[in-house]
């Protein structure tokens, strides 16, 4: 009646890459460090492979295969951009594994990498992992560790 019912949404965000959580702040671009496209955390990663975080489905995945989007049932807006400038790399070592529109479980594998090849050739091989949509975000929290893939690192309650 009044909203006192209403069940209040959340999304639990897995890691999606083994490595370490940091935070967005520390990311050596200012787009994703001053959450400019929103907020969320950063991995440092010892592993070259992408699984999905959460539930939902693929909204946007970039040509070059270095970044994708996810959108949960929930509406929450998920990118996954792996390395700093990593478009400059034209698609070099990137590996999708779904397309645009397709559904994704938590731990699916979204896309490979040559994490060598990113060191090597792009500012930063940091993974920032971004809700796009903070609109719709009332709590966020993140605990900053290192992380297997899986393991739960990011908590988000909805408006």
């Amino acid at each position: 009646m009044f909203g006192f019912f209403k069940k209040s949404k959340e999304v639990k965000i897995k890691s999606p890459i083994k490595g370490k959580i940091i935070n967005l702040c520390e990311v050596e671009d200012e787009v994703f460090s001053s959450k400019i496209i929103g907020d969320g955390f950063a991995i440092k990663p010892v592993e070259g492979v992408v699984y999905s975080p959460v539930e939902g489905k693929v909204v946007q995945l970039f040509p070059t295969g270095h970044a994708i989007g996810i959108k949960t049932k929930e509406g929450l807006e998920i990118l996954i951009h792996i390395g700093i400038d990593t478009v400059s790399m034209k698609g070099e070592g990137f590996t999708p594994y779904v397309k645009v529109d397709d559904k994704v479980n938590v731990g699916d594998k979204l896309i490979s990498f040559d994490l060598e090849l990113v060191r090597q050739k792009a500012k930063s091989d940091v993974v920032p992992v971004v809700i796009t949509n903070m609109e719709v975000v009332s709590e966020l929290k993140v605990d900053f560790k290192d992380s297997n893939v899986g393991d739960e690192v990011a908590y988000v309650k909805l408006k």
